[in-house]
């Protein structure tokens, strides 16, 4: 079927807003079924949640095939789908270099941390980094860590939700008050997620989501194969040619630079951030402790990489099917912008009925996506803050789940009140803020913590506080805030640092500080602890023992 015959059989795209107007109610109802039936899963398996462990590890009781499929739930956030679809549509190869970043920060993951992280912590990651150094100061910078990571993250994902909702709801982009209801909505429903199914529902959510995403984005991608004979080079070639005619780049989406033939240093420093911060999420790293054991571990990381790299391949055709059937100018003419790209596509190729199923998988991306952030959060604050820093190790029974409980509510209040006033605003900034600030504030302590027997509280210290410091202010004052008409303050321009992200400076400042902190440290940690550590990350000798020293 050619792209003009497409064309005649729906309205033309400029008038797309109308169209979803027409079809908002098939969003809706698939969104508020979708609701129901993880509701139903949520309570059922809120019963059991007694101890912390259950509440913050689902009491270990998922095998690796399952928490790997959580995982790809809780990584593949709506930016995932939408914005890598809409970035191959619009810049070709340069935009499937997003999926391939996404992609091989899993093996890092793999090799360096899972099964060392599931042997040598309890439920959080200051559980590692604090194992053989001292506890107060350690702990109080992993969870300043966390808590920056998860509210940046939040923030776009809950702005996002208010974004996407002008192309998925028919809402015009001006309507702020029906985008903020949208978002305080999402935030509502993953406070009770969380409030009542605590690791093990948001993990169930995530489950369910993964599948409905990977399916749908599978259905989309064998009916634009289909359409093409199923031949990815006749797919890329009716991409160039409708480029072609647009007046567009052509030829050049096949090949690298369309986006960054003008800043290596740029991509670079953003492929460092992506890469290297994936590893060092908070949420991430927190599912490694809902398995059994660390041979789960690894299972988990294998299943993930097999599903979010097929899932990465589906893009692939996806971005390419966009740039051929709809086309770079009515991709950005059309509410969202480069974010309309994957749901104009299911719009062309199934109606308003697949575009119902994937607004509704887009907005179940964004609540599973936010419930991990918040649990992980609020364990966080609970486990690390007021169970081993306010109460020294000795919560009374339960009290540590109430008060992660009660953190959840005033984590989902602060996300719907940011998400409101961060509407609109550049959610490419506030991701890549919190992977960078991942990357640089946490992995070179974790893999100092696991692989240098020397290092040093001190060390921890300047690498996890000089990080974090790093990448908030190098990207404050980067073109993403000010100096350009795309920046979050266009009037301004501070921006003295010419990069759109700091990893390429941050994290090799965060591993510089850790090494200089540590060799200028005249004091030295306990040996026998250390001797401890190595045997436990390597063995799982004593992982289900609580930390005592």
């Amino acid at each position: 079927m050619s792209r003009s015959s497409l064309f005649t059989q729906i309205a033309p795209l400029q008038s797309l807003g109308e169209q979803t107007k027409e079809t908002s109610w098939i969003n809706i109802l698939i969104f508020v079924l979708f609701v129901g039936v993880t509701m139903v899963v949520v309570f059922r398996a809120s019963r059991n949640n007694k101890t912390a462990a259950d509440y913050y590890a689902a009491g270990r009781s998922f095998s690796g095939g399952q928490n790997g499929t959580a995982i790809a739930g809780d990584y593949l956030s709506a930016a995932s789908f939408l914005g890598i679809t809409g970035a191959i549509a619009i810049n070709g190869y340069d935009g499937f270099l997003y999926s391939i970043g996404f992609l091989v920060a899993w093996l890092v993951a793999l090799l360096l941390v899972a099964e060392l992280l599931r042997n040598t912590g309890k439920f959080t990651m200051a559980d590692v980094l604090s194992f053989r150094l001292k506890q107060r100061p350690v702990r109080i910078a992993a969870a300043t860590t966390t808590l920056v990571v998860c509210f940046f993250y939040l923030l776009a994902q809950m702005a996002g939700a208010g974004g996407l909702v002008s192309l998925l709801l028919g809402l015009d982009n001006g309507n702020k008050a029906g985008q903020a209801v949208v978002i305080a909505v999402v935030g509502v429903l993953m406070i009770v997620y969380v409030l009542i199914g605590g690791m093990k529902g948001t993990t169930w959510v995530q489950i369910i989501k993964a599948c409905l995403l990977i399916v749908g984005a599978a259905i989309m991608t064998v009916m634009v194969l289909a359409m093409n004979g199923f031949n990815l080079s006749t797919l890329m070639d009716a991409a160039v040619q409708t480029s072609i005619n647009e007046g567009g780049a052509g030829a050049a989406l096949l090949n690298p630079g369309a986006q960054y033939g003008k800043a290596p240093l740029d991509f670079i420093s953003l492929a460092l951030a992506l890469v290297l911060g994936t590893a060092a999420l908070p949420h991430v790293l927190m599912r490694f402790y809902t398995v059994p054991t660390a041979k789960e571990a690894r299972k988990s990381v294998v299943w993930a990489i097999w599903l979010i790299g097929i899932f990465y391949i589906f893009t692939l055709v996806l971005g390419y099917g966009a740039g051929a059937l709809i086309g770079k100018k009515e991709i950005l003419a059309a509410p969202g912008g480069v974010n309309a790209a994957a749901p104009l596509l299911a719009f062309v190729v199934g109606g308003p009925i697949l575009l119902g199923f994937i607004s509704a998988v887009a907005f179940a991306t964004i609540l599973a996506v936010v419930a991990g952030l918040t649990i992980t959060a609020a364990a966080s604050f609970a486990h690390d803050i007021y169970s081993n820093v306010i109460v020294k190790g000795e919560p009374k029974p339960e009290m540590e789940v109430k008060v992660a409980r009660r953190t959840v509510v005033v984590i989902g209040v602060v996300a719907i009140a940011g998400g409101i006033l961060a509407n609109g605003q550049n959610i490419a900034f506030l991701v890549a803020l919190a992977f960078a600030i991942a990357a640089s504030a946490n992995l070179p302590t974790i893999v100092f913590s696991l692989f240098w027997k020397k290092f040093t509280t001190q060390g921890a210290l300047w690498s996890m506080y000089g990080g974090l410091a790093a990448a908030i202010v190098l990207i404050a004052f980067s073109p993403v805030v000010s100096g350009s008409p795309k920046a979050m303050i266009p009037g301004a321009s501070f921006d003295f640092f010419p990069l759109a992200n700091p990893g390429i400076i941050s994290i090799p400042l965060a591993f510089f500080l850790g090494w200089l902190g540590t060799v200028l440290d005249k004091n030295t940690e306990n040996p026998r602890i250390q001797a401890e550590m190595d045997v436990r990350s390597l063995t799982g000798v004593g992982a289900e023992r609580a930390v005592e020293h």
